[in-house]
């Protein structure tokens, strides 16, 4: 009998202004610590968005120095020339991308390893939104003083292409667009690169939406972000389940996540941080941002049925949760639609609240975050929680770090237009081979 591939995650890298490596970012979770101030780099005082999580004067440079005494001498070199060339949001992709290669043991490793078989995939779209709109002012201006390698930076692929060098992986390499369900969506294509396509590893990012000022300036006007409220107090802004959130806040933040076959992880005695289960995607049939809890709750259902999991099985839900009015209340009713009475079993918190949202890559570091709160056994708060809705009545760890081991863990991630992508994560059990 057929029997599919499993598949487990066997290294992971973050870069977000609460941590750019995995202890400080845990640590920083746990402690309830926000991400959020104001912006710098906004120098148009009309954008009414003046907060956010803000990673634009982060120190490239100086993080890949630091990289040279673990990296091999090869690929550090070509980190550091890549890296000194690249727009911002591609500079971060290759920076998770070598710190998720370390974190699974995979350095020095590359030559025994078919590099035809690590596929290299990118969530998200029209990525480096502030390079292009920086180079188009300069355009309008004087034509010929533009980025003379802009036709392949503006590019969203060339991450693919970027983090492909870096790591010398030469199997599959593509982006994949579905606004903040992105890296969800990578994720399901991940899953069949290794089941169906003969990829052994795929290195996943979740790569930095570079905002222009137009971006959240636009995302405001629809009413979608927070800015009426909070711009003075920005760790405060981000509230989800709280009676006074009023939108999201956009953030910057990047994760990779090193997917592998379990057998091949095995045989190389690599270190395991949960099992993936399954990915489910489906859409609202709308392009409308409004958040439909029949469509989430769709979702969640298939994904449970196809990965043969009962309800009451799962412990843990690592939240959409973005502090938009209608999208919490959509997401809260659709686990209440779902798992009935189990959900007031359920332990659920919300990345975001400290994070912010980071838009196309959020599934991927909060699926990092999850994963940590699965090895660790303490889960962080939602924080900013100063009179709860009272509509939403599942146990969201309000404002204090809980005690639990996490079995099964449901990632949620539903994107602008009624894209809905979520995944089942499983704590592994070596007796389970």
């Amino acid at each position: 009998m057929y029997r599919e591939k499993r598949i487990v995650v066997t290294g992971m890298g973050i870069n977000t202004p609460i941590g750019d490596t995995l202890d400080a970012f845990y640590a920083n979770l746990l402690a309830g610590k926000s991400a959020i101030t104001k912006w710098t780099f906004m120098e148009n005082p009309e954008v009414y968005s003046k907060v956010g999580g803000d990673l634009s004067n982060y120190d490239a440079k100086a993080r890949v120095k630091g990289l040279k005494e673990v990296l091999q001498p090869s690929m550090h070199k070509r980190l550091r020339q890549l890296v000194k060339k690249a727009p911002f949001s591609t500079k971060i992709s290759a920076i998770v991308a070598a710190d998720a290669w370390i974190d699974a043991g995979l350095v020095g490793k590359e030559e025994t390893l078919d590099p035809t078989r690590r596929a290299t995939l990118i969530g998200g779209h029209n990525l480096n939104e502030r390079y292009f709109s920086s180079n188009y002012e300069t355009f309008l201006d004087e034509p010929d003083y533009i980025d003379s390698m802009a036709a392949l930076l503006m590019l969203d692929t060339d991450h693919a292409g970027t983090v492909s060098e870096v790591l010398g992986n030469q199997g599959a390499a593509y982006t994949l667009g579905g606004a903040c369900a992105s890296a969800n969506i990578g994720l399901r294509s991940a899953i069949d690169e290794i089941r169906h396509h003969d990829h052994d590893i795929v290195a996943l990012v979740g790569a930095v939406l570079d905002f222009s000022q137009m971006g959240p300036h636009a995302m405001a006007i629809m009413g979608a972000i927070t800015f009426q409220s909070f711009n003075d107090t920005p760790e405060l802004a981000s509230r989800p389940y709280d009676s006074r959130r009023e939108g999201f806040v956009p953030s910057h933040g990047a994760a990779c996540l090193v997917l592998e076959e379990l057998g091949h992880a095995l045989d190389r005695g690599a270190r395991i941080y949960g099992e993936v289960l399954g990915c489910t995607s489906t859409s609202d049939g709308s392009h409308l941002p409004s958040p439909s809890t029949e469509g989430q709750a769709r979702t969640v259902a298939r994904l449970l049925k196809r990965c043969e999991i009962k309800p009451e099985q799962v412990d843990f839900v690592c939240a959409h949760a973005t502090s938009t009015p209608l999208g919490d209340l959509s997401e809260v009713n659709a686990l209440k639609k779902v798992f009935g009475d189990h959900a007031y079993k359920l332990k659920i918190n919300a990345p975001k609240s400290m994070l912010g949202h980071t838009c196309w890559s959020a599934p991927a570091v909060e699926t990092v975050a999850g994963l940590l709160q699965m090895q660790g056994g303490k889960l962080h708060p939602s924080i900013n929680i100063e009179s709860q809705d009272p509509a939403i009545d599942l146990d969201v760890c309000a404002n204090e770090a809980v005690d639990h081991q996490i079995d099964i863990m449901l990632k949620n991630s539903f994107g602008f237009g009624g894209l809905n992508c979520c995944a089942l994560f499983k704590r592994f059990d070596p007796n389970s081979l």
